[in-house]
């Protein structure tokens, strides 16, 4: 999609696309879009087993958060596309590469964002899920599934969360975890009257997207529309 469009002729393009796309399609579209948000986000920092990063993914995108940051400073992102089951063609995927965070941290982008940090690891001032704040946009972050969260991810947490257990292992898998908060969460922060919703304008720019993933040549179609008008 052109990034240049302006807001009135991303609205004529999405009307044009979803023309060619089922009715069934475009209705589930429009039902999706209204429980999308982003004042929750997610962070995976050097995930190296495909298999828990395509179902933290998964869980992204039933629970309806549209951006997830990928950190790659040691391990290579990959997707498991019979446990993603797609799911990445719905999300926002933001990369890092080792290079790209010797720059600027993504942590520094996304406070910049209005994004409190929150570590997924045990910490000495940690707090249960149920008592985490969601008064502004929180980015969760989860580590390694060998050595958890890197010093610059603890050293930028604004807060750390952990889920009550009761028995004798120490911890979830990765993906356990991250659907785990994401449920609680989301169904809080739904639940609530602060604004997460999407602007109009990032609902259109989400829809453009995904109506691109289902229809075929829709760039080729996106430049006949523009020259014709």
């Amino acid at each position: 999609m052109n990034s240049n469009l302006s807001y009135a002729n991303k609205k004529i393009l999405l009307t044009h696309l979803l023309g060619f796309a089922s009715e069934n399609k475009s209705k589930l579209f429009d039902k999706v879009i209204q429980f999308r948000t982003r004042y929750i986000t997610v962070v995976l920092e050097d995930i190296f087993q495909s298999h828990n990063a395509s179902a933290v993914l998964r869980s992204c995108d039933c629970f309806g958060i549209q951006d997830v940051h990928i950190i790659e400073n040691l391990n290579k992102f990959e997707i498991n596309p019979h446990i993603a089951l797609g799911s990445a063609k719905w999300l926002n995927l933001h990369k890092y590469t080792g290079n790209t965070t010797k720059k600027i941290s993504p942590y520094e982008i996304l406070k910049t964002n209005g994004y409190r940090i929150i570590a997924t690891t045990p910490h000495k001032n940690d707090c249960f899920l149920e008592d985490l704040s969601l008064d502004s946009k929180i980015a969760l972050v989860f580590g390694t599934e060998l050595n958890g969260l890197s010093k610059e991810a603890v050293k930028n947490a604004d807060a750390f969360v952990k889920i009550p257990m009761y028995g004798f292992t120490e911890s979830f898998n990765i993906s356990v975890s991250a659907a785990i908060m994401l449920h609680y969460l989301t169904e809080k922060l739904r639940k609530s009257d602060l604004n997460w919703k999407l602007t109009e304008e990032e609902m259109i720019d989400i829809k453009l997207s995904w109506i691109k993933n289902v229809v075929k040549s829709s760039d080729l179609i996106e430049k006949r529309l523009f020259k014709n008008l």
